[in-house]
């Protein structure tokens, strides 16, 4: 497994059995760190679902809205403050100088009745989680989560395994440009994965959760609403990688950035397309993820426009170096 600690040099010459025997060790070293993360993440399991409930409790406030649950949650806190006044005005009356002692200690305990039933109603509203109708749907939901999780944070190592397979492939000038497009991706990935949890998501919830909200008790299993969120995380981090996608294409010469420039009036529409298509229906999330996809893709041709202005400067290189070549031999 020695191979697979460091990549293969360009010039490096293998058989088809050490090539099977590399990527069988870069294969167990991922398969090795999925399972550590996946152990971390599940011994952690509270925090990341505390984590993904966070949305949910700060975009959906169950006193909020015109609903049954809104109502009995209002109704419940008016008597509280209720029962907590009365017990106040009891003890008012407990220490009225014309009581008899039979009144002072009925008035005294009857504050005390009065304020212990206040005290065992909620001063506020207890923020909103997911449910679960299973027997069995607490520990699998936990499951996915943390698996979900540890791909997430093996990204980085996976994608540098990924890449030193495939390194002996590059050239020395190709792999100046493939190293930094590397590092890229997992950049954007976490980049995407951050703006769906603190700018999609919290609209997104609180506009569907709150929708005709007065004709529903709404109720949110934890299955598809954590369902919802890690695809609404992983497909906004994907879509991240539109720059990387555009860059692939360039370098076998599909696109360049002149054509990106002029079909940016077809791209907006096919940008409201792609983020009609993401999770989360609603026009609130469409147009939040239109705006990240419209500034990747201005990114997308400068990028392109650096790309293809290397690439020239190198073709212009070769061709000066091949008529040099021509004089030589001519003289």
């Amino acid at each position: 497994m020695a191979t697979a600690l460091k990549p293969i040099g360009h010039e490096d010459r293998l058989t088809i059995v050490d090539h099977l025997d590399e990527l069988r060790s870069r294969l167990i070293i991922c398969v090795v760190t999925i399972a550590i993360a996946f152990g971390f993440c599940f011994w952690q399991n509270g925090a990341l679902l505390n984590i993904l409930n966070k949305p949910l409790k700060e975009a959906t406030q169950t006193t909020k809205g015109s609903g049954r649950l809104a109502q009995a949650a209002s109704a419940e806190q008016t008597v509280q403050r209720g029962l907590a006044a009365t017990a106040r005005a009891f003890g008012a009356l407990a220490t009225a100088p014309n009581l008899t002692a039979a009144q002072r200690r009925e008035m005294t305990e009857a504050a005390t009745q009065v304020g212990a039933a206040a005290q065992a109603l909620p001063k506020t509203t207890p923020p909103r989680v997911p449910i679960t109708t299973g027997v069995a749907e607490p520990f699998t939901v936990t499951l996915t989560v943390a698996a979900y999780f540890a791909l997430l944070f093996s990204l980085p190592l996976l994608l540098y395994q990924a890449y030193a397979f495939v390194l002996p492939a590059f050239s020395p000038r190709e792999r100046q440009i493939a190293l930094p497009t590397m590092l890229m991706v997992p950049v954007l990935f976490v980049c995407g994965v951050a703006f769906a949890y603190y700018l999609v998501l919290p609209p997104a919830i609180s506009f569907l959760q709150n929708f005709n909200s007065g004709s529903f008790d709404i109720l949110i299993q934890a299955r598809d609403y954590y369902r919802f969120q890690l695809l609404t995380l992983l497909s906004i981090g994907l879509v991240f990688q539109l720059p990387i996608g555009l860059l692939a294409a360039n370098a076998v010469g599909i696109v360049s950035a002149r054509q990106l420039r002029s079909i940016w009036r077809y791209a907006i529409v096919a940008i409201a397309i792609i983020a009609a298509l993401l999770p989360g229906v609603d026009p609130v999330t469409t147009t939040i993820e239109m705006v990240p996809l419209l500034m990747l893709y201005g990114l997308s041709i400068l990028l392109l426009e650096i790309a293809d202005r290397r690439r020239g400067r190198h073709d212009k290189l070769a061709t000066d170096g091949l008529h040099d070549g021509d004089e030589i031999e001519g003289s």
